[in-house]
């Protein structure tokens, strides 16, 4: 099928998905769990593929980190499936209701959105998530991942789609785009009387592309130039331990830190201690004029630095007076994700929190948990760093919108 017929079958399912019961989803989502679990060697095989050919492309490290299937993420990617399967169905909650002063009935009423076209690239657990979130909260979706990953997202797809159509989902409920030409891309998110929203999750050039020519409305996801800022009165085991789980155990991911901030009065000693651990994990570290002179041996920030997502084992440090100072560089260079403060201090927690311009702010904690299924989603279709209609990570509920229904006796308006 080319697009346009792609769109029409997806159409024509969503109208079918939003009646399904809630037994039926949750028996097509655990037969997706199941033939995931079933089809583990094959998985791999598709997936070794793509990381031969990412590897002779050059992929970074990191880069190739997101792209692997291991028999962990497939039972993650399962377990996942599952979640969402038992979460509670949003479609048909009543979200309020009231009676009007001339005895009209009125309710708020939870409702899918329709047809998701979701573009990705990298992960093919995306292709997974995306299938199931979209199938609980009753949407067809359109999938289009990035071409490093094709021969992982064509298996992953081929193995949901065949388990769920036997268990009674609507054929054209999940597809995927099997041709990595960018054009279809572009034609994709120009049916806008198709098309209900477009979900975008990768790079900034493949968000802004797809802003900039999108003629479907567009939710943007994903980008991650997250901070930590290590107040004066942060205990500084904690704050070394934050550091190295943002940093260093997935440093290919949206969540990582890309940025520290140091208090100026935090001890010379334990700013060495941090950079020290960091250089040991192999990440390169960045540093302003003040970090230099406490550690000569890192290399010094550009001005360009303090805007740049690494998603690579890169860090800039900054040292700055104070937390008032810290925000403002959050709320200046931060992409509205997620970002954290170590901290003893009660008062300066909440000012952060309360002043940070972020989906998620943490206070004491990694931003690594930026994650739907961290956040008991099961899963997620992206991070949403906008502010409408969704923020943060985007669930089951996120995948909705409302319709008032109104019920009367033959009310008429004078």
């Amino acid at each position: 099928m080319n697009i346009f017929e792609m769109a029409v079958s997806a159409k024509d399912a969503s109208k079918k998905l939003a009646q399904l019961d809630q037994n039926t989803k949750r028996n097509i989502l655990h037969s997706m769990a199941d033939a995931l679990l079933e089809n583990g060697n094959q998985i791999k095989e598709k997936n070794d593929i793509d990381l031969e050919n990412g590897k002779k492309a050059g992929l970074s490290s990191a880069m190739i980190d997101r792209l692997t299937l291991t028999n962990k993420r497939i039972q993650s990617m399962a377990e996942g499936l599952r979640v969402m399967a038992d979460y509670k169905d949003p479609i048909g909650e009543i979200v309020e209701g009231w009676k009007m002063y001339n005895d009209l009935q009125v309710a708020k009423v939870r409702v899918p959105i329709g047809v998701i076209g979701m573009i990705y690239e990298s992960r093919p657990n995306v292709t997974v998530d995306s299938a199931g979130l979209a199938l609980k909260s009753g949407n067809a979706i359109i999938l289009r991942g990035g071409k490093e990953a094709i021969n992982s997202n064509k298996v992953l797809c081929d193995i949901i789609t065949e388990a769920g159509m036997k268990n009674g989902m609507p054929d054209g409920s999940v597809q995927l785009i099997r041709d990595t030409d960018r054009s279809l891309v572009k034609e994709l998110i120009q049916l806008d009387k198709m098309i209900d929203v477009i979900i975008p999750r990768g790079g900034q050039s493949l968000k802004k592309a797809i802003v900039n020519d999108a003629k479907v409305p567009v939710i943007v996801t994903g980008a991650g130039l997250c901070h930590c800022y290590l107040d004066s009165s942060a205990d500084p085991d904690m704050a070394l331990d934050i550091v190295l789980n943002g940093k260093v155990q997935r440093p290919g991911v949206c969540n990582a830190l890309e940025t520290i901030l140091i208090n100026k009065d935090y001890k010379e000693d334990e700013v060495i201690s941090i950079i020290n651990l960091l250089e040991e994990n192999s990440v390169k570290v960045l540093g302003c004029s003040r970090i230099k002179e406490i550690y000569d041996g890192v290399e010094l920030a550009s001005p360009e630095d303090w805007d740049t997502e690494y998603v690579d084992l890169i860090v800039s440090v900054k040292i700055v007076d104070d937390i008032d100072e810290a925000i403002d560089h959050i709320n200046k260079y931060g992409t509205g994700h997620s970002e954290t403060i170590v901290t003893s201090n009660i008062s300066n927690a909440d000012k952060f929190t309360s002043e940070v311009d972020a989906a998620c702010c943490y206070v004491n904690a990694s931003t690594r948990f930026t994650d739907g299924g961290e956040f008991g989603f099961g899963g997620e279709i992206g991070i949403s760093t906008q502010k409408l209609h969704a923020r943060g990570p985007m669930g089951v509920k996120e995948l909705t919108t409302t319709k008032y229904v109104i019920r009367g006796k033959g009310q008429i308006r004078e």
